[in-house]
């Protein structure tokens, strides 16, 4: 996939550092064609940029941009083993909701990582998706992100 670092340009977001596991993980793994992306927390410089439950302390808008969030830093972890332009397609995402009782607005919320990714990759963006509503997530965290992306079939394996 050409132009994914000038499309992150364009629209002014720069790669964050890959997140620290904050458990016995990888951020993400490689197999053959396809990149594996752990779940990603909305952390910015190493921090949750927020916490609380959706439709309770954090409303579903606020959510919508976590959850861009969590998407940038699943595009970091990819880029620690591949290079990004070599992405062909995101092929499924995630997204997990800690909803307050009551919420319903969950696939709105993770409409800001589908989002975010379309902008970036265009048509190769569009990917199958599950968001789903719990009553917890780590930290505190009020959205999870999780992703799987097909790479170039000659794509090379990058190792760290």
């Amino acid at each position: 996939m050409a132009g994914v670092r000038a499309a992150l340009e364009r629209l002014g977001l720069t790669l964050p550092a890959v997140v620290p596991p904050v458990a016995a993980y990888q951020p993400a793994v490689r197999s053959g064609d396809y990149v594996y992306v752990s779940g990603q927390l909305p952390m910015v410089e190493g921090e949750l940029a927020g916490t609380g439950k959706v439709g309770g302390e954090v409303d579903a808008e606020r959510a919508y941009e976590l959850a861009r969030i969590c998407a940038l830093n699943g595009l970091a972890a990819i880029a620690s083993i591949a290079d990004l332009e070599e992405v062909a397609g995101i092929v499924k995402l995630a997204g997990f909701v800690a909803s307050a009782p009551g919420f319903t607005g969950q696939p709105a919320v993770v409409n800001g990582a589908s989002d975010l990714l379309g902008e970036v990759f265009g048509e190769a963006g569009r990917h199958a998706r599950s968001a789903v509503g719990v009553s917890e997530l780590p930290l505190g965290a009020p959205v999870e992100v999780e992703l799987i992306a097909a790479m170039a079939p000659s794509a090379k394996v990058r190792l760290v």
